[in-house]
């Protein structure tokens, strides 16, 4: 009888091992399979697993026909694609840095089939041409995700940004609000600014840039500053900023014809110039310094009357705005735009330089009124057209939450030397 149980035990544990064995052979087989289902790649609205993928950047000297041509394109298919395709997208126009995808044919020719342009982060081109040439363009998905920063300045309020890791084109957007009521080139230690804006991201990672400034404060020289974004033109869809008591932060003309840039010179008749031997000339003018090749700005709508280079003023711009005004912009680079074009605030019209009378890279700024040159910071100058009475109570009513979380943000402190 004991052997008999020994042997009963035996075979016992021998089943049971073996039973073991085959769920662990079952658990790897499914975990097998698990390992080696594949993951569907889709980007472009193409699954990317049926192609063999080539990403790449444009190349200075690169053009479409010899990206084709390298990956099995003959010339009078690519002349064909160019031909069918030049009214919707101009292959000659393609620029070096630009990213492109090549989709590929997973067989033994491994031939292009789909050619995908990255216009930007968001927007694409694709030309695809497996059968039919069809291009098509379009936008990959993007997500809008609210943020909110604070700042105090220090010394700049790009260097504030920089230092507070915050995102630089916040800075540009706050610049074009404040535009015309803030000197952004005369910004004091201690002002400090709050905002509320939306930054669009590409596949919920990868950040592609600003939306829209939602709301902002500013104090400037213990003076507040309220913006808030509001649909002034509901049938042309036109947006504007506002402050908090309607007041449209628009003016005729801007503060400065170049972004982020020092006053040099001001307005001066009796200042002594080095260039003429340190002898008293008026200058007429206000000198913005920058770098060479620094966009300048037109600073109100109106319709270029010069577009010349012309003595001591070097390759200049005059604008006449209306019958009252005119400006002028000095000593460029070159210029951006010609004689009886109409521009919009904010154009650009042309480049910093040093064609000219000048002993560094900047823009002489001039301004007319009624025909006699004047000192443009010294000019009551007037401002857009305020907020239609009609949409006032709405507008109370939407910034109403906005202002309550604009004003429930604490500022980042910083130091102050």
């Amino acid at each position: 009888m004991k052997q008999l149980g020994y042997l009963l035990l035996i075979l016992g544990v021998a089943f049971s091992c073996k039973e073991e064995k085959k769920k662990a052979q079952v658990v790897t087989s499914e975990e097998a399979e698990e390992e080696v289902a594949p993951v569907i790649i889709r980007e472009f609205g193409y699954v990317l697993n049926n192609f063999n993928v080539v990403k790449d950047t444009i190349k200075p000297g690169d053009s479409f026909g010899a990206i084709m041509d390298e990956h099995g394109i003959s010339r009078g298919k690519v002349f064909e694609i160019t031909n069918k395709i030049k009214d919707s997208f101009n292959v000659a126009r393609i620029q070096a840095g630009k990213p492109y995808t090549l989709l590929k044919s997973k067989d033994t020719t491994d031939k292009a089939q789909v050619f995908i342009y990255q216009n930007n982060k968001i927007d694409y081109t694709v030309i695809d041409f497996r059968d039919s040439i069809i291009t098509k363009k379009n936008k990959k998905p993007v997500t809008l995700v609210e943020k909110v920063a604070s700042g105090t300045i220090n010394s700049s309020l790009m260097q504030t940004f920089d230092d507070l890791d915050l995102n630089f084109l916040v800075a540009y957007n706050m610049a074009d609000i404040y535009a015309w009521t803030i000197d952004f080139t005369r910004l004091q230690a201690g002002d400090r600014f709050k905002v509320i804006y939306t930054e669009r991201f590409i596949d919920d990672t990868i950040p592609a840039g600003i939306d829209h400034i939602k709301a902002s404060y500013f104090e400037h020289r213990n003076k507040s500053l309220y913006a808030f974004r509001f649909m002034d033109d509901s049938i042309n869809k036109s947006l504007d900023y506002f402050d908090e008591e309607a007041n449209n932060l628009r003016r005729a003309f801007l503060t400065a014809p170049v972004k982020f840039s020092r006053i040099s010179s001001r307005y001066n008749l009796k200042r002594r110039i080095r260039y003429y031997g340190n002898k008293v000339r008026p200058h007429r003018g206000t000198d913005f310094a920058a770098p060479v090749g620094t966009p300048i700005l037109a600073t109100a709508d109106g319709i270029v009357t010069k577009s010349e280079r012309k003595g001591g003023n070097g390759k200049y711009v005059k604008i006449r705005h209306n019958a009252t005004y005119d400006t002028q912009y000095l000593h460029m680079s070159r210029q951006a735009v010609k004689v009886g074009e109409y521009v919009k605030q904010g154009d650009v019209i042309g480049y910093i330089g040093m064609t000219g009378n000048t002993g560094g890279p900047h823009v002489c700024y001039r301004f007319w009124k009624n025909g006699k040159q004047v000192d443009p910071f010294r000019q009551d100058l007037p401002s857009s057209k305020p907020l239609a009475d009609s949409l006032r109570t709405s507008f109370f009513t939407h910034i109403e939450p906005i202002r309550n979380e604009l004003d429930s943000i604490l500022f980042e402190p910083q130091e102050i030397l």
